[in-house]
């Protein structure tokens, strides 16, 4: 069993930049592909970016590529999603999970924190 919990989450002006930390424990963190999805209210959880477990090969959602940076510090078990150029859009409970796949879809994602929110103001 993998154990996720993101942190990082708050309120940020439009433009504006933050930094989302999603720990890992219970499991052997470099086996995992480590993925951020988001989810606003009504609407369906979305893909934002996800990393791969060894080597740093990364995929964006279209909508982040070019303002967001996914990174990983396999000795601190922990994923990085560095956001900037933040639009209020984008408002919404960040989600970090697990797969041993290196994918965007969210049913290959075995393991799932409990989110944390980011409230981009205009």
């Amino acid at each position: 069993q993998v154990q996720l919990v993101e942190s990082g989450g708050g309120l940020v002006q439009a433009g504006g930049s933050l930094t989302l930390s999603c720990a890992a424990s219970g499991g052997t963190f470099t086996d995992y592909a480590i993925g951020w999805f988001r989810q606003a209210p009504g609407k369906e959880r979305e893909f934002v970016a996800t990393i791969a477990s060894w080597v740093s090969n990364v995929m964006y959602a279209d909508s982040v590529e070019g303002r967001f940076t996914i990174s990983r510090d396999n000795a601190k078990n922990t994923v990085y999603l560095q956001m900037g150029s933040l639009k209020p859009e984008e408002s919404a409970v960040y989600y970090c999970a697990a797969s041993r796949l290196w994918t965007t879809g969210q049913a290959q994602y075995d393991y799932w924190g409990q989110g944390t929110q980011v409230t981009v103001s205009s």
